[in-house]
């Protein structure tokens, strides 16, 4: 089994964090290939971050789908380019954040997300509607802390995650842990030490669920919004699109 982790992100030390993440949690005989784009934001953390972003994650799934990947896992806690990287492929593609709240709800009833930034924690927010996980999750919180700081400070940003998620443990009245950002891949053992609570992160998670639906042979639907885009012309930066005909 091939799973292709898509980093949205141009910085390639949270790619390999994120690829040696997902290779730990894997099973036997799953490869992991970790990709990032050649173009976009060094860190997303933004809407705008998060739609230039989406169209690197749509390439990446292209390229995937030319190597034969049998799942793709979107690396980054906005799940940019979810729903149109689904289009382009019949194999399973897993947001991690979706994975996280999934897997969050089958441990605990009650869960909070500790993030980076409290704009982040917005989005998260949205995502927690838009996927039917409000009424699980007690509250989004944010350590404040710059997304490349999880690589260019490790120390500092760690201590801030653990203090922010006891008190998610003292004050939510949760049982578990969210961690919102893929760059927290390497980071649950240590947080989940600290905090004495079960911590949920969304690379592993995917990486888990897209084995379990290829091992189920279930892959996305080609029927109704999900099946694969028209072919169209494009024009201007994105003539490369034009005639588009994945899976064909």
């Amino acid at each position: 089994m091939h799973i292709r982790v898509i980093n949205p992100n141009t910085t390639a030390g949270m790619t390999a964090t994120i690829g040696e993440a997902a290779t730990r949690i894997a099973s036997p005989g799953t490869r992991i290939s970790a990709t990032q784009p050649a173009h976009g934001p060094v860190s997303i953390e933004s809407h705008f971050d998060e739609a230039i972003s989406a169209v690197g994650v749509l390439e990446e799934v292209l390229a995937g789908e030319r190597d034969d990947a049998d799942a793709y896992v979107i690396a980054c806690f906005g799940d940019p380019g979810l729903l149109a990287a689904r289009e382009l492929t019949r194999a399973p593609v897993i947001g991690i954040a979706e994975a996280a709240f999934h897997i969050a709800t089958l441990i605990s009833t009650r869960f909070s997300v500790v993030t980076t930034l409290g704009r982040t924690g917005i989005i998260a927010e949205h995502l927690l509607d838009q996927y039917g996980f409000r009424h699980h999750c007690r509250r989004v919180r944010a350590a404040e802390i710059p997304v490349l700081d999880l690589e260019e400070n490790g120390d500092a940003a760690l201590e801030r995650l653990i203090a922010e998620c006891r008190r998610a443990r003292d004050e939510d009245g949760v049982g578990a842990i969210v961690l919102g950002c893929g760059g927290m891949a390497d980071l649950t053992d240590e947080i989940g030490e600290a905090v004495g609570l079960p911590v949920v992160e969304g690379v592993t998670a995917a990486v888990k669920l897209a084995e379990a639906l290829v091992g189920l042979g279930l892959g996305t639907s080609k029927h109704g919004d999900l099946a694969y885009p028209r072919p169209k012309p494009f024009i201007g930066n994105f003539e490369r699109f034009s005639n588009l005909q994945p899976g064909r």
